[in-house]
């Protein structure tokens, strides 16, 4: 079947968000579409200009027999600016506010829309970088490492607090939660990761530390690495800072119960 050009620019544009950083060759789109590999050329080169001047993402062309183009998901510096300082208004309601100074974040984290421009913002800090999976901890954690998974196209896994008996043998630890200062234990399936794997490390809400510490423990009897540290909110009042090296989108610097006032600023993503 002949395609037109107009179907093979929307077949293909949709082909290639389907599938972020998987390699797809051009003799692949010219068998496809029943087109000239100069054709199709011509047409990555139309779709590559749009991602890129609507702030969608870039095309990486990889030379070579076996080469071909890659679909990259990149937020452009604009569109970050705008969503992090809505997020940020967002998370400045007062009616945020829970016992204890604890703020109430579930409904962003259930809504789709929020979570894909989340998602998109952190896997593009990521987008360089070599990971073979996304770890996260039960339970707020999972709509952002699944966001950002969507636009690595890596797998996620789950940490939990205690074993369940449908992931089969498991490894845990025991850590120390920077805040709280109790010890608490962190399970993951021994199927959950390979040996050598470079994993990027995803928290909803980070204060001292301790959680993602855990994590980085945990990875260590997988002997697996470190690619990356992701946080939706970090707090400004952490007396111990645990982690140093992280990307955070949005900084919580203060919680005032009395006034029920919550300032929030950007997080370190632009430093």
């Amino acid at each position: 079947m002949k395609f037109r050009r107009s179907e093979r620019l929307i077949d293909m544009t949709h082909y290639l968000l389907e599938r972020p950083k998987e390699l797809v060759s051009l003799t692949f789109f010219s068998e496809r579409y029943g087109s000239a590999k100069s054709s199709i050329s011509e047409d990555l080169a139309i779709i590559k200009e749009t991602f890129e001047k609507q702030g969608i993402g870039t095309l990486q062309t990889v030379p070579g027999a076996a080469g071909g183009v890659k679909y990259i998901s990149k937020a452009s510096t604009k569109e970050a600016k705008e969503f992090i300082g809505e997020l940020c208004e967002l998370i400045a309601s007062a009616d945020r506010l829970l016992p204890g100074g604890y703020l109430y974040l579930t409904d962003l984290l259930g809504t789709p829309q929020i979570m894909n421009k989340v998602g998109k913002l952190l896997a593009s800090a990521f987008a360089d970088t070599d990971i073979d999976v996304i770890m996260t901890v039960a339970t707020k954690g999972i709509p952002i490492a699944h966001a950002i998974s969507e636009h690595l196209n890596v797998p996620f896994v789950i940490v939990r607090g205690d074993s369940k008996v449908t992931e089969g043998s498991t490894v845990s630890i025991n850590y120390v939660s920077g805040s709280t200062k109790r010890i608490q234990t962190m399970v993951l399936s021994k199927r959950s990761l390979n040996e050598g794997a470079k994993v990027l490390i995803v928290d909803d809400f980070m204060k001292a530390g301790g959680t993602i510490t855990g994590m980085m423990n945990l990875l260590e009897e997988f002997k697996a690495f470190v690619a990356g540290i992701a946080v939706l909110v970090e707090s400004e009042d952490a007396q111990e800072r645990l982690v140093d090296d992280y990307v955070s989108l949005v900084k919580l610097m203060d919680v005032d119960m009395k006034e029920k006032r919550i300032k929030v600023v950007e997080g370190n993503y632009f430093t």
